[in-house]
């Protein structure tokens, strides 16, 4: 039997000491003839409403933090699911371009002087950010190692919980990254290979904790619990064993599977650990055809927009789709979208 390095097995323990409160898991699918997919859960403890956006290019944006907030002007529209309708958690931009917000708890974001030099931008619109600005992985990274701003954080509003997220951007050519506020300082990890994320521990340890797993045959035995580690490599394990294929149909269903298998069971909780985070919704990017797939645990059907349907130049309407009340979509929801009034960034101002 194969020999368990001491620091791994410390890490494991350490990580099964954990209380997890927030968890979700990331995913991409890469098959042939430029099929990149890319899946996401968003489990969180409490209830997080979320509606779809349709934002349009040609948006001014600021960072909402003051005086120092970076500004901005949309150079490509997007479709985004928001959290509360403050922030932007998840999407995708006309060039395939996803953007997606994960909990980390060991974030630590560098402090921002209102009355410094350095601009900021709060961390509502992190993810925005890339979206509106780049194409490609490639593009974001190069402009994100410049560290012109800052992310500011804050507490979400009504809680005493302070927002600690990390970053994960993936594109139409199946290039990816990863950003981590670590003890103040921006930490980027960058390569195609990084195809899975989840939350604690930080990135570097999950990788560690991968290869570990990797000399053990998935078909003899996969770490099962809801605990990050073990989500992270079933995900890694799932998604290179399904079949690669260029059949939308099939690669889409396939990838929905891998999500689903590391989802939360709603509403579970154990006597150990009563906060456990159930998965709220699944969001499934298209990165080819530029459809986005979405469903939500409280109604029955997965629906889907198909972005390049919507007006996304300057003369574009913002749109919503509204999720409240347990709206029910099937099939392509593009005509169920509504002009709407932008949603506003939660900021310090």
């Amino acid at each position: 039997m194969r020999k368990f390095p001491l620091i791994l097995f410390s890490l494991i323990l350490s990580i099964g000491l954990w209380n997890p409160s927030e968890a979700c898991t990331r995913v991409v699918y890469k098959g042939p003839e430029n099929t990149i997919i890319t899946a996401r859960s968003m489990d969180w403890r409490d209830e997080i409403p979320a509606n779809l956006w349709i934002l349009p290019k040609g948006i001014a944006r600021t960072g909402e933090v003051g005086s120092l907030s970076e500004k901005w002007t949309s150079k490509y529209g997007s479709v985004v699911s928001t959290s509360w309708d403050i922030a932007s958690s998840d999407g995708m931009n006309e060039k395939g371009l996803v953007a997606n917000l994960l909990w980390l708890g060991e974030s630590e974001y560098p402090k921002f002087d209102p009355k410094g030099r350095k601009k900021g931008i709060a961390i509502s619109l992190w993810a925005q950010y890339f979206l509106d600005n780049f194409a490609t992985v490639k593009e974001a990274v190069e402009q994100a190692r410049k560290e012109k701003f800052v992310i500011v954080s804050d507490y979400i509003p009504g809680t005493e919980r302070f927002t600690t997220v990390h970053l994960s951007l993936s594109d139409a050519s199946g290039d990816n990254a990863v950003f981590e506020y670590l003890g103040g300082k921006l930490i980027i990890h960058h390569s195609p290979e990084y195809t899975v994320m989840t939350n604690s521990p930080v990135f570097d340890e999950q990788l560690a904790l991968n290869n570990y797993w990797k000399g053990i045959p998935g078909t003899v035995m996969l770490p099962g619990t809801n605990r990050a580690a073990d989500r992270f490599v079933r995900a890694s394990y799932y998604i290179d064993a399904i079949p690669k294929t260029a059949d939308t149909r099939t690669a889409v269903a396939s990838v929905f599977s891998v999500i689903r298998n590391c989802s939360v069971p709603y509403g579970i909780t154990t006597e150990n650990e009563p906060n456990i985070s159930s998965t709220r919704w699944r969001s499934v990017s298209d990165q080819k055809n530029l459809v986005y797939y979405f469903e939500t645990v409280f109604t029955p059907n997965t629906f889907w927009v198909n972005l390049k349907e919507f007006d996304l130049t300057e003369k574009g309407k913002v749109m919503k789709l509204d999720l409240s009340n347990f709206q029910t979509y099937n099939g392509k929801a593009n005509s169920n979208f509504k002009e709407s009034t932008p949603f506003k960034f939660l900021g310090l101002n």
